[in-house]
């Protein structure tokens, strides 16, 4: 069962736009107080422009979709909450236990309460070495299965990149690029990678997404991939030298698994004094406007 706020309940019956958002950038991706102040600036992105957030997380064993002050707040703050992906939604729900959602669990969440876009800053991806480690994110697999519109600035640059489009193409979950022949490098404006699709208008996305319904077949997601604006993202030369230094760093102390991007992550951040991250944020606050704008367009038929 997923509760959805009245205020998303209310727009989704009127066939108002909404737009969901990730709460894991909110428990695991920010540090507090920024975090919540983040939280609150993105919902506002969304009602500016004239739609409706729809923040996704597990509280007390209950999905939400669409969260009051108080509930982002104990996303923001609450110790130990857990990272939530799909497939760790039933014990949450069985166990009564709260967790901010992943792109895998969100994604599916969302589209479960009957809302077809959703706004995120970097999906997972295939990892680098999966020919020895075979580590894939579930974003992946579950994308493969979820008719929702994912706003996204790429995948993360810690990942392989091109393994990871080869295994979109196969799951046949379609890329286009936002104004672009190149897919996003999360933090960077182009992984140098090449997109097949490009559109240029929000009404393109939602032509999209009503072809696909018109089409039937597998219940696969649109990446709409939205570059971080050229003068916002992190310089390239330096992303490129702390990336390789953070990967030397986790070889040496054995960092593998499911710690692998959290340690990288973190790394980026220490290392570039905070520059990725306020990348990061630029391009989620992008994501955010697109998604909003997409939202609207399918809104209105």
């Amino acid at each position: 069962m997923i509760k959805r706020s009245d205020e998303v309940a209310t727009a989704l019956s009127e066939g108002r736009p909404v737009v969901a958002l990730e709460s894991t950038i909110i428990s695991h991706g920010l540090p507090q107080p920024r975090n919540l102040k983040v939280a609150a600036e993105l919902e506002e992105i969304v009602r500016a422009a004239g739609a409706v957030p729809a923040t996704i997380a597990v509280l007390d064993g209950v999905a939400r979709a669409g969260l009051d002050k108080g509930e982002l707040e104990r996303i923001a703050t609450e110790p130990g909450l857990r990272k939530l992906g799909f497939r760790d939604l039933a014990p949450a729900a069985a166990l009564g236990v709260s967790g901010a959602t992943t792109v895998s669990a969100t994604s599916f969440l969302a589209a479960r309460a009957g809302i077809r876009v959703f706004a995120t800053g970097g999906l997972g991806g295939v990892h680098r070495g999966w020919t020895s480690v075979q580590d894939e994110s579930a974003d992946l697999d579950t994308l493969s299965r979820t008719r929702i519109t994912v706003v996204c600035a790429g995948v993360k640059s810690i990942l392989d990149v091109p393994a990871t489009l080869q295994r979109l193409e196969t799951r046949q979950v379609a890329v286009v690029g936002y104004r672009t022949d190149e897919f996003p490098g999360f933090y960077l404006t182009t992984s140098g990678e090449p997109v097949d699709w490009r559109i240029e208008t929000p009404a393109e996305a939602a032509g999209i997404m009503r072809a696909q319904d018109g089409l039937g077949g597998p219940e696969t997601a649109l990446i709409v991939a939205n570059p971080v604006p050229e003068a916002e993202q992190l310089d390239p030369a330096l992303h490129d030298r702390v990336l390789a230094e953070a990967l030397r760093a986790a070889d040496a102390e054995g960092v593998t698994g499911q710690a692998i991007t959290p340690f990288l992550l973190e790394y980026l951040v220490r290392a570039t004094s905070g520059a990725s991250l306020e990348a990061n944020l630029a391009a989620v606050r992008g994501n955010v406007a697109l998604a909003t704008e997409i939202a609207q367009s399918w809104a209105q038929g």
